[in-house]
């Protein structure tokens, strides 16, 4: 069983973590990229990771993304104390912050699957089995990437768990932000994932009330392992 090496990095700078994605991912390409110049007993393997952290406020607009789609300026930025990052990742503009788990997979699908489609959707049913532990049925809009509630109901339908990932020679970074015990106000100054119509929950809005957040991390994290069929170590 491969083994994917987890840390949960707790409350940290976008920027910073950021930075350390980049530091692992390019480490895995690195790899990669040696080894096709070596004997096989000289290869290295590569090393999975799984980064779990919250974000101070912060929009990140991905590369297919649209800057009008931040409805705030510069002043609006700094006045509601919130970052802004366009990154390299897939999608559009999300938000992260505190009481939002945010989970990093850097994984090398030549030792999974080399199927983007396929890794999205496994994350998705991570997220959905999450929930469904916690009572909630959750599902996905055809065409649509993310966690929906009440997806088949146009006037219903809410995203509780937006994901964009940037992948390279089968390795991925970059990942998921699922709605917990997050201040949905932050999301009104932005058209979420360059959707417009849909709306955006949390659990805790769904429930009622604050969850503990480490119960939701160690579902996602058994959810996770089961679905990629991992070991989790760290």
């Amino acid at each position: 069983m491969r083994q994917v090496h987890f840390r949960d990095l707790g409350r940290i700078d976008y920027g910073a973590s950021w930075d350390l994605q980049k530091r692992l991912f390019q480490e895995t390409i690195d790899t990669k990229l040696a080894n096709r110049t070596l004997p096989l007993e000289q290869q290295r393997p590569t090393r999975d990771h799984l980064l779990f952290c919250e974000h101070p406020h912060v929009y990140t607009l991905g590369k297919s993304g649209k800057q009008s789609h931040l409805l705030l300026n510069e002043q609006g930025l700094r006045d509601k104390g919130v970052q802004f990052f366009p990154i390299d990742r897939g999608g559009d503009i999300t938000y992260h912050g505190p009481g939002q788990l945010v989970g990093y997979p850097l994984f090398d699908l030549d030792h999974h699957f080399t199927d983007i489609h396929r890794f999205l959707r496994t994350l998705e049913e991570a997220v959905i089995g999450t929930l469904e532990a916690f009572g909630i049925q959750a599902g996905r809009i055809e065409g649509l990437t993310g966690v929906w509630l009440d997806a088949q109901d146009p006037f219903k339908a809410r995203k509780i768990c937006a994901f964009g990932i940037r992948a390279s020679r089968w390795v991925t970074m970059h990942g998921f932000a699922f709605n917990v015990n997050t201040d949905l106000s932050y999301f009104e100054n932005i058209v979420p994932c360059g959707i417009a119509d849909k709306g955006v929950t949390s659990l805790a809005k769904e429930l009622g009330g604050p969850v503990d957040m480490e119960q939701v991390k160690q579902r996602m994290k058994l959810e996770l392992a089961d679905l990629f069929d991992v070991e989790l170590v760290g």
